[in-house]
């Protein structure tokens, strides 16, 4: 018995120590992450991200992007002839945060036409991307083109498209109301319509007008298809508010669209924002299309993730947009073994993301401006903007 107790005891010892020597490593590898400097130039280049990437994660399925289009039209149409039945007030807000989710997941749909991974024909991807965000109100080419921009200027100060930090001198010239409405909740999470007609502040065009300065004399035919399908779009809104009350239209559309844009500018503006550290954003020779991809953020949307098409897994997608969104979860798995410390894993969400309402939150309140001078700069705060009382 003595002799057994020993080897018990010998056993427990080990574990024990194995215990602690993995927690030892552990801490080894919290404390090396916290001091980890994500502004460093990285020791790896892109090509090596791409090499560790299975090769059919690159192959785009026109047959299975398809089935994605199906399943989403289905429900949208399925939920559109649900409301119209039921007519009921209970009923009514669950519709809205369902078809305005379902509203966001053709966009994202209609997102990977525009970056060409919806298949290998160019033509096939723009009548479908064409339908799908028509239907939303979203001018496809004049937004694909903008956003192309944005990807191959991703982390630049001045380049950048979407979601771009205001220079501390720009900031300053803003005005109260401006800058409440652009980080007050929920007021930027309204945005997106705006921004389609006038951009950020300190740029100008409009993605509808085929003459704006976000598009090359070559691209101006492409906007103007775009911009007459927006507009027939809306004239079949307003056809239809003849046929059924307006108010009716108001809760079977223009409900969920708002729901819509929530979600897009929500979702939009946590891939580049909302990471426990701040992180860089670059000008000059600092700036690289690798270093800047670098500054996404992968979020987790819980049940969400699926239905919206893992578009939260951004990282790889802003490096490597052609690959399909089907394919992006297991790029990342893979990549991940390259990026090290540079990718910075999403905080795990239950079923419902509330734990990214506090990032929000956080986000708005302290990343403000940038500075108007260095080539690697971070957020700062306008503290008078939080403290003030301001009326407006």
């Amino acid at each position: 018995m003595a002799v057994f107790s020993s080897v018990r005891l010998s056993k427990a010892a080990d574990a024990e120590a194995v215990t602690d020597g993995h927690e030892e490593f552990e801490g080894i590898g919290k404390r090396a992450a916290d001091k980890f400097d994500p502004a460093a130039p990285p020791p790896f280049r892109i090509a090596d991200i791409r090499a560790a990437i299975p090769a059919h994660c690159w192959v785009k399925n026109p047959w299975r992007s398809f089935s994605y289009v199906v399943w989403d039209v289905a429900a949208v149409a399925a939920l559109l002839a649900a409301a119209a039945y039921v007519d009921n007030w209970a009923f009514w807000p669950v519709y809205w945060i369902v078809q305005g989710t379902m509203f966001w997941a053709l966009f994202v749909l209609g997102h990977d036409c525009g970056h060409g991974s919806f298949s290998d024909n160019a033509t096939l991807n723009n009548v479908v991307g064409h339908l799908l965000h028509s239907a939303i109100l979203v001018p496809y080419h004049g937004w694909r083109i903008s956003h192309r921009t944005h990807h191959q200027n991703h982390g630049h100060v001045e380049r950048d498209e979407s979601w771009v930090p205001l220079t501390e001198k720009l900031y300053n010239k803003l005005d109260y109301s401006t800058k409440f409405f652009r980080y007050k909740i929920p007021f930027p999470m309204f945005a997106y319509p705006a921004y389609l007609w006038w951009r950020s502040p300190g740029k100008t065009g409009s993605h509808f007008n085929p003459y704006s300065d976000l598009f090359k004399a070559s691209e101006r035919r492409l906007v103007m298809t775009s911009t007459i399908c927006w507009a027939t779009m809306v004239a079949f809104l307003f056809y239809v508010s003849t046929i059924v009350p307006p108010i009716m239209l108001l809760k079977l559309y223009g409900i969920p669209y708002l729901m819509f844009v929530v979600w897009l500018d929500t979702v939009t503006y946590l891939h580049h924002h909302g990471y426990d550290k701040k992180l860089p954003w670059y000008r000059g020779q600092e700036w690289s299309y690798l270093r800047g991809g670098l500054t996404t953020v992968d979020q987790d949307y819980g049940l969400f993730n699926k239905i919206h098409h893992d578009i939260g897994t951004h990282v790889i997608h802003h490096l490597f947009p052609q690959i399909p969104h089907y394919h992006l979860v297991e790029a990342t798995r893979e990549a991940k073994k390259v990026l090290g410390n540079y990718y910075r894993e999403p905080k795990k969400s239950g079923a419902i993301p509330f734990h990214l309402v506090p990032t929000l939150l956080k986000s708005l309140s302290r990343d403000h401006y940038v500075s108007d001078s260095g080539d690697i700069v971070y957020y700062q705060t306008d503290d008078k903007l939080l403290s003030s009382t301001k009326d407006i």
